[in-house]
């Protein structure tokens, strides 16, 4: 009987027989490390934009375009990642990631001109888009089922802390050396990234099939998603600014666009179904699984109130209570390492309890804390806040190791990366919209408090209106409690091959 051919170098045969049993967790390592610069490079741009201003002369709208501009690169290009795991394998992929990352960063730090500092903020971005799907693929496909949760909680660590530990030396950085070192920030981890990727990400793709060539992507289905993108960030920006016809004009033609992409996808679906090479940009067989549909609501919902809240709680200590920029990091520093100490916690219990369970305390959690937020006045101790932040953390602690396997366990094997690209596209798209939301429901309630964030007006008009802002997160939370109780897991995962 002759002996099985050898496995072709750098295959995910030949690095699981290269490194054994540690190989899964090795490459765990070197996907997390690109896509805590990819989330860093993410965050860590607002505490630079004033900065940055002054240098360029920018208002305040203009250069938050840096941040705008990257966000609707980071959504629209999620949806490439399968595609491109199928086309170029795992490590051409996520190189090309990194090198993108790296450039970006190197570009932007040496720009004399704004528009190549967007330039090079949408080019992160891209490559933050693809490279966000990626550990969530890896972790249920290289990983046995009872690991999964203990390898969810590692990974949501090191993510935490990134956009957690990145601002705080982004400020510093900024003091010391200006705008410029923001963007150079991430150039050692890609350089980390790539060396560690030369080593451990296998050249195959997911489940180690062989790269194809044959597949072609759907440029028609990723122009009318980036559209339609744009189109609704743009439009909830101009109904933020009061222009009323254009914010119409938008919104509508996003509504178009949406109906238009999901005519196309299941068009294209119905193609390859009959044996056409390319695949739909968006696989809606996921759908029919009803914990990823309710999987996908919960990750849009959950980004909305994540992003949003993260917008609004800083602006509420400082604008609403009068509190200094440096007491508020201060006052939310405990509330970041309790949710990474979270995290870690419950990725082991994801391992042994039903994630919907999970999921679904995480949420209560999330909603008693804004619901408790706001009830709060003038005259509240600061230690009830720090303490209703950090039960909102324990809360988002127990969704981000759990939404992913509860949503995803029971799809099939060739679907997984479909469904890890589509539920990253719904919470970052969630978490776009989310900070716009909370601005737009925020200056509504101004109004109709006869209030303003200025330092003038009645301030217990002004916290009326924060509160009722808040109240409104809660009750979007309490939608996703619903959702997340559908996310109850099937009785056996996915094939892993």
């Amino acid at each position: 009987m002759s002996a099985p051919p050898p496995a072709t170098p750098g295959s995910l045969q030949a690095l699981k027989a290269a490194h054994g049993p540690r190989y899964r967790w090795l490459l765990l390592l070197s996907v997390m490390v690109g896509a805590m610069a990819a989330i860093m490079s993410s965050t860590v741009i607002n505490v630079a934009i004033p900065d940055m201003s002054r240098h360029f002369g920018l208002g305040q709208d203009r250069a938050q375009w840096a941040t705008s501009g990257f966000m609707a690169a980071t959504v629209a290009s999620m949806l490439t990642t399968p595609w491109m795991l199928g086309r170029f394998g795992f490590r051409q992929t996520y190189t090309l990631s990194m090198w993108t990352l790296l450039i970006g960063g190197l570009v932007g730090g040496l720009a004399e001109d704004y528009t190549l500092v967007l330039a090079a903020r949408v080019a992160e971005g891209l490559a933050a888009g693809v490279v966000q799907p990626i550990p969530a693929i890896i972790i249920l496909r290289a990983f046995a089922p009872h690991e999964q949760g203990r390898a969810s909680g590692v990974f949501g660590m090191g993510v935490v802390l990134a956009p957690a530990l990145g601002p705080s030396i982004g400020g510093v950085l900024v003091d010391a050396f200006g705008w410029r070192s923001i963007f150079f920030m991430v150039v050692p981890f890609c350089l980390v990234s790539l060396w560690l990727a030369r080593r451990f990400v296998p050249v195959t793709g997911p489940g180690g099939a062989a790269t194809r060539s044959d597949i072609s992507i759907d440029w028609l289905g990723l122009l009318l998603a980036s559209l339609g993108t744009v189109c609704l960030l743009n439009g909830l920006v101009r109904w933020q600014s009061g222009d009323g016809a254009q914010a119409a004009a938008l919104l509508g033609t996003t509504a178009a666009t949406v109906l238009g992409f999901v005519a196309w996808q299941r068009h294209l679906l119905q193609r390859h179904r009959a044996g056409a090479a390319q695949q739909p940009l968006l696989h809606l067989d996921l759908f029919r699984f009803r914990p990823f549909a309710m999987g996908s609501l919960v990750a849009f919902i959950y980004g909305t109130a994540l992003f949003g809240s993260t917008y609004l709680l800083p602006v509420y200590l400082q604008m609403g209570l009068g509190l200094s920029a440096s007491y508020v990091g201060a006052l939310l520093l405990p509330a970041g390492v309790v949710l990474a100490l979270t995290i870690a916690g419950v990725g082991r219990l994801a391992d042994h309890q039903p994630t919907h369970w999970l999921v679904s305390t995480g949420l209560l959690l999330l909603a008693v804390s804004f619901a408790a937020v706001a009830w709060l006045d003038q005259g509240t101790p600061l230690g009830w806040l720090v303490a209703l932040t950090v039960v909102g953390r324990i809360g988002l602690g127990f969704v981000l190791p759990s939404l992913n396997l509860g949503a995803m366990r029971g799809l099939q094997a060739g679907l997984i990366a479909q469904g890890s690209s589509a539920i990253s596209f719904l919470r970052m798209l969630g978490g776009a919209t989310g900070v716009s939301l909370c601005g737009i429901v925020l200056e509504w309630r101004l109004a109709a408090h006869g209030a303003s964030l200025g330092p003038d007006g009645p301030v217990a008009a002004r916290l009326s209106a924060f509160n009722e802002t808040f109240a409104g997160l809660a009750a979007l939370c309490g939608l996703a409690l619903w959702a997340a109780w559908h996310l109850k897991s099937q009785p056996s995962g996915p094939e892993r091959t």
